[in-house]
């Protein structure tokens, strides 16, 4: 017999009660900037309505469990400026998790999250986008990880001095020496590599290097979609015998080439999981790029 959508839902709806949602990338912070000047008094987040895609009414009703607040700055910013910037947006994700603690908790670490889940808290965890945000400096990359970020993006769409990206002009040809130096330090201290955004010669310049797993934080499928922020096959077949994650995005023009058809094509993205051998190692997830995408794709339980 054939389900109702009120039964898929509360099918769907139950599972994620046990299993909640851990989504890899929202751009909240960047867009309480631009509509808000990081006021939380003008931009409630119990409600934001239509000024953002995330608010706790829907972060609640989409049984998301942990979010990763992503401290996007635009590569453009000049001599320190993204360094400064990536600061403020990283003050005002401490400072929104201060103003709702019923709601937001902070993780640095996998028992965080177990606890704020155990809690009835939204476990809020911080991904930095973009090379460009440490200003080519250990230093300021090991800062930001006291800070509490735990993962950085290693470009985001243009090239940094040390890794290519997958929408400029190659240079580097993949890492450069003190790339690798990046990865290697990113190992150490305990933050994740997210190979989201670079080009396919970084994607395996960085597995080459790295000794421990890493992250596709936002991406889709080549095979499927040739699209430059998407993952080859070969690159998916390296990343199960690394371990790591693929994170399926829902941005309509990774999915498909047709903008209106990208609803029917997202399941297909799941091919992820044939190549990299599913739970035999690697593991793909879900993220719906919010803030990043307008309008936003709408999605139905199918």
């Amino acid at each position: 017999m054939t389900s109702t959508h009120a039964e898929r839902l509360a099918r769907a709806s139950a599972i994620l009660k046990r299993q909640p949602i851990i989504d890899g990338h929202n751009d909240l912070p960047w867009v309480a900037r631009e509509v808000a000047d990081y006021d939380l008094e003008t931009l409630d987040l119990h409600d934001t309505a239509d000024l953002t895609h995330t608010d706790l009414r829907r972060l609640r009703a989409g049984h998301v469990g942990a979010q990763f607040w992503s401290v996007w700055v635009p590569t453009d910013l000049a001599d320190d400026g993204a360094l400064v910037a990536t600061l403020e947006q990283i003050d005002f994700v401490h400072q929104m998790i201060a103003a709702y603690p019923g709601d937001f908790r902070l993780a640095v670490t996998a028992e965080d999250v177990v606890a704020a889940q155990e809690e009835g808290r939204i476990a809020c965890l911080i991904g930095a986008e973009g090379g460009h945000s440490i200003g080519n400096s250990l230093g300021a990359l090991r800062t930001l990880h006291m800070l509490g970020v735990r993962y950085l993006t290693l470009t985001h769409d243009r090239n940094v001095p040390w890794a290519d990206s997958a929408t400029d002009v190659p240079v580097a040809h993949g890492l450069t020496r003190f790339g690798r130096e990046i990865v290697a330090e990113m190992n150490r201290i305990g933050m994740l590599v997210d190979l989201s955004h670079v080009s396919v010669e970084t994607m395996n310049d960085a597995l080459d290097v790295t000794e421990a797993p890493v992250i596709f934080s936002h991406s889709c499928c080549r095979a499927l979609v040739d699209h430059p922020r998407n993952v080859p096959d070969e690159v998916l077949h390296r990343l199960r015998d690394n371990g790591g994650l693929c994170m399926v995005s829902f941005v309509p023009e990774f999915v498909s080439a047709e903008y209106h058809a990208w609803q029917i094509r997202l399941e297909e993205h799941l091919h992820a999981r044939g190549v990299t051998g599913g739970t035999r190692g690697s593991r793909e997830g879900a993220r719906q790029a919010f803030m990043a995408v307008d309008p936003p794709p709408r999605t139905t339980l199918s």
